[in-house]
């Protein structure tokens, strides 16, 4: 019988982004195949990292062991507070300085080009170069250069790339938003001004457009802040917990398909 190719749209959200694991763990345990990852800013981080094979349990003990510190490599600001090199180093040792092309899973990484405004999804290239560009969030990280254009974080243009899953091929696209806005008065600092900024407008564009996918799980990880990176451990647990409560979905919608094609 012939198996749809099911691809994983992972959205963007910061520390609430560690949930994913949480997904992609309980998708492993009912042996539900992921053929393809498409990924925006923290959905393109642990995309990659999975993606480029590193297993689940390794997955784990990496998000567990995450600090804030790994990525703060302050410059004198003139495009962004972080200059990113840290963080993408981080990329480069857990993807196994991979190119994208020769990850285990096709894998393909959104970002935003910063000249035309337009999406641009990397499937090819040095994957620690495309991840770095997915999660540069405007203002706090210097944008990422690759070739002739500057790329910033691609939850800006699409926080959850479905339809980037259905043009890799995907015919049923589980999809993970954990990135919804909730009123938060715990602004303290220009970082927080701008990661509330962000998430106030991913929120209105999501509510304007909708998320298109076959299956969309949404851990329920709003009471924790994705600026700062502890609770990782619950966070991800909230990822189990939605994927176990959408697992008969995700099944009947699996069947659902191969009846079709019978």
């Amino acid at each position: 019988m012939t198996e749809p190719k099911i691809g994983l749209a992972l959205g963007a959200g910061g520390a609430r982004g560690f949930s994913h694991l949480g997904v992609i763990k309980v998708l492993n345990e009912h042996k539900i195949p992921i053929d393809l990852i498409a990924g925006s800013s923290m959905g393109a981080f642990i995309g990659s990292l999975y993606g480029a094979g590193q297993d689940v349990d390794q997955l784990y003990k990496l998000a567990l062991s995450f600090r804030r510190k790994f990525f703060l490599d302050f410059t004198v600001p003139r495009m962004g507070f972080i200059q990113g090199n840290r963080i993408k180093e981080y990329i480069r040792l857990f993807t196994f300085n991979k190119r994208l092309e020769q990850f285990d899973i096709p894998t393909g990484v959104v970002a935003t080009n910063l000249y035309s405004g337009k999406k641009k999804v990397f499937s090819k290239g040095i994957a620690s170069d495309a991840v770095r560009a997915s999660i540069s969030i405007p203002g706090i990280f210097v944008p990422e250069r690759i070739g002739k254009h500057l790329y910033i974080d691609g939850g800006v243009i699409d926080r959850v790339p479905v339809s980037v899953a259905k043009e890799m091929g995907a015919d049923i696209v589980i999809a993970v938003d954990c990135s919804h806005f909730t009123p938060n008065n715990q602004v303290q600092s220009i970082y927080d001004v701008m990661m509330q900024s962000i998430d106030i407008m991913q929120d209105e564009l999501v509510s304007h457009i909708g998320i298109d996918a076959d299956i969309m799980l949404k851990p329920r990880v709003s009471s924790y802040s994705s600026r700062a990176f502890t609770n990782i451990k619950e966070i991800i647990e909230h990822g189990e917990i939605e994927a176990r409560n959408k697992i008969e979905d995700i099944i009947h919608s699996i069947q659902k398909w191969k009846e079709k094609k019978t």
